[in-house]
């Protein structure tokens, strides 16, 4: 074993009983997260506007402070973006993630605290592989290095504004050298393509054992090492390759390729749920398909369902809530725009459940990314298809025909049948989503299939300037530009 193996092991181990510690103290803890956010906030203009001096109790908490979304707390992060000191955080903060937009802004700004940074989202990392050496003693994480790739950044005038993922890589470079591939300057290149072919020349002989980042765009890079060195699987360029950590997206239509790509029992995939505003969960059991919500993280966390806001030890297993967070980055009571649902309340898990603005209720059918999802595999499992990415939205009815949804999806693996994909499809959609169900029988035709070529979606990221596709759309704008590019890339 290796100095640096010997002292990793270690320094995991005492952070693998901290990790317990939250697990059986949950409501202590979150307390503890509480006093430390109205001791940060107090001496801030924020604090002073809505009187955090005077606020002792979660219930007072609530009473003085509203709940934020990006569009209501935009000014807040302005004065920040414009170097104001003490504003919602202490200090001046100069880092910002940058996220797709809202209706009015084409990018948001989210601030990142430098105590957020290594308290936050570094040590979700870190406790992923606390988590994997605690399931597995004789892992080999420690003696090889973690790809990955990154997005970009830039500075804008004395900020540093980019992806997450980018801005990580930059600010941590010379602790994480020693644990991560590639080198930063590498990572960073803001074109996929020339980003793509110099990791495949600068890792392709490292002593890589996981990776990490969204699946989407690891497929892709992936697929361009074993181009670059004319191997089968990955496997073969990376002997001891035994995790990938995931996120950003759901899993579950990549996992067939990855699993391909990496012939392995003992390939572990485990989910983490590191989004800009913050790293909130991960996946703590290999055997469950849920998260562990991290608890110790300096984030406060609140749910609301309907009008209805509780604390966490007001959420009910099996119910689905809109995440608030007040964290150490200078939110607070934010909204972040997405759904989780608790599947265990002892210890506190939960499960992504999609966008709270990510949904089709054209027709009052109140279709959610799980029931996609879920749909999808369905669909794949019985037809034999593997799904590289898809985006659904509606088509409108007229007076003389029904409404119905258009689902692009781009294959991996084509239907054996494709009557017998659409027909499991929509049977599966039917069987998760009562809404939808009733209103095939009276306003809904069944799902129209529109095929995108392979690397259509990639292509249209990089041209759009996205990481992510759209899963679910309550109008046709994406459909509509998916069209026009489709379009256009036919006539090149």
């Amino acid at each position: 074993m290796s100095l640096r193996s010997s002292i990793c092991r270690a320094w995991f181990s005492r952070r693998a009983r901290a990790i317990d510690r939250f697990r059986r103290c949950p409501a202590q803890t979150q307390e503890r997260m509480f006093r430390m956010a109205l001791e940060r906030g107090r001496r801030t203009a924020l604090g002073r506007q809505f009187g955090l001096s005077e606020v002792r109790t979660p219930e007072q908490f609530r009473a003085a402070v509203p709940v934020f979304d990006y569009e209501t707390f935009k000014p807040w992060i302005g004065r920040m973006l414009d170097g104001e000191r003490d504003v919602a955080a202490p200090g001046r903060v100069d880092l910002f993630a940058r996220s797709s937009g809202t209706t009015s802004d084409r990018s948001k700004y989210i601030p990142v605290t430098r105590e957020s940074l290594w308290k936050n989202h570094t040590l979700g990392m870190r406790d992923l592989a606390t988590l994997v050496a605690s399931a597995d003693p004789r892992t080999r994480l420690f003696d090889g290095k973690t790809l990955t790739l990154g997005g970009s950044c830039r500075r804008e005038g004395r900020n540093l504004v980019g992806d997450l993922s980018a801005i990580l890589i930059r600010e941590t470079a010379f602790v994480s050298r020693w644990i991560r591939a590639p080198r930063s300057a590498t990572a960073t290149i803001p074109d996929f393509d020339r980003k793509a072919e110099a990791i495949a020349r600068e890792c392709a002989g490292q002593h890589i054992v996981a990776f990490a980042g969204v699946p989407s765009w690891n497929l892709a890079l992936m697929r361009r090492v074993l181009e670059f060195t004319g191997k089968s699987n990955l496997l073969e360029v990376w002997p001891d390759l035994e995790l990938f950590a995931h996120g950003g997206v759901e899993f579950a239509p990549y996992r067939r390729s990855f699993e391909a790509l990496i012939p392995s029992s003992g390939m572990r995939y485990m989910e983490t749920y590191n989004a800009s505003e913050g790293f909130f969960a991960l996946a703590d059991d290999p055997q469950r398909d849920d998260m562990l919500l991290m608890l110790d993280y300096g984030t406060y966390f609140e749910f609301r369902d309907g009008d209805c806001v509780v604390p966490l030890e007001g959420v009910e297993k099996g119910r689905s809530y809109a995440m608030l967070v007040t964290s150490d980055n200078g939110l607070w009571r934010y909204e972040i725009g997405d759904r989780v649902e608790f599947t265990s309340t002892d210890p506190y898990r939960i499960r992504f459940a999609g966008r709270t603005r990510q949904y089709i209720n054209v027709f009052g059918e109140e279709l959610i990314v799980d029931n996609a999802d879920r749909a999808l595999a369905a669909a794949c499992a019985a037809s034999g298809a593997l799904v590289a990415e898809y985006s659904v939205a509606p088509l409108y009815m007229s007076l003389s025909e029904r409404g119905a949804h258009e689902w692009f999806v781009e294959f991996e693996r084509m239907p054996a049948d494709a009557e017998l994909f659409a027909g499991e499809l929509d049977r599966a959609l039917r069987s998760v989503n009562s809404d939808y169900d009733a209103k095939r029988q009276t306003t809904l035709e069944r799902q129209h299939l529109t095929l995108v070529e392979p690397g259509t979606f990639l292509a249209w990221m990089r041209a759009r300037g996205k990481n992510k596709v759209p899963r679910l759309v309550n109008d046709r704008r994406v459909a509509d530009d998916l069209h026009a590019f489709m379009a256009e890339r036919a006539r090149v």
